[in-house]
């Protein structure tokens, strides 16, 4: 199986970190990317659609999808549930799950890695906007921002060499109360850090340091 192989390296002992669980999702992301694109640009295409319906299902309906963070499920109750949860996923769509997708969470559910399966969304999500030309932004706030405060930062966004190589430039504003104030800006590897919470913790340490 082309993607079992793939990911065969991605396989690790239990227990480790958030960045070494992120390094594994990435893996699984290049994989299920690589796989998808040596059928063609379509199976990418429907790929990608079936796990973001997928990630926005878990999303909406957090108990369809418990069974992925569930540690204490067997691989037995693992595989029955990953089966229940894409019939019903089938269900409520006119096209059927592509066999790659059905396959990529066939191989987290045998190596225990279900848990990663949002990661591995969000790790193919950047590579298909990489290979379409895309640079996602995404504008954290305390509330949600105006769209002239959002059109006057993708203008000034635009004028950056990230934004100016890529073809498209996609704005997201997500909504985060605990920064309290200001902005976050994620683009690329790059991240602009205008919180107000960022602020009282610099100040803080600040003090701290002082005494």
């Amino acid at each position: 199986m082309l993607l079992s192989a793939a990911v065969r390296s991605a396989v690790a002992a239990p227990g480790l970190g958030r960045r070494a669980a992120s390094s594994i999702a990435q893996k699984y992301s290049k994989a299920v990317y690589g796989a998808a694109l040596s059928k063609s640009p379509q199976t990418l295409n429907k790929v990608h659609a079936d796990l973001n319906t997928i990630s926005t299902t878990i999303s909406q309906q957090p108990e369809v999808g418990s069974f992925l963070v569930n540690p204490t499920l067997s691989a037995s109750e693992r595989s029955a549930a990953l089966s229940k949860f894409l019939e019903k996923l089938e269900s409520t769509r006119k096209e059927p799950v592509s066999e790659i997708t059905k396959n990529l969470l066939t191989v987290l559910s045998e190596n225990g890695r279900l848990g990663e399966t949002q990661g591995v969304i969000e790790g193919l999500n950047e590579l298909v906007a990489q290979y379409r030309g895309e640079l996602d932004v995404i504008v954290t706030s305390a509330f949600q921002l105006p769209k002239d405060v959002l059109s006057r930062l993708e203008t000034s966004l635009k004028q950056s060499k990230a934004a100016q190589s890529a073809k498209v430039l996609k704005i997201t504003n997500k909504v985060n109360p605990a920064i309290l104030g200001g902005i976050i800006v994620d683009f690329g590897d790059k991240t602009i850090d205008l919180s107000v919470q960022s602020r009282v913790t610099k100040l803080n340490n600040a003090l701290q340091q002082s005494v």
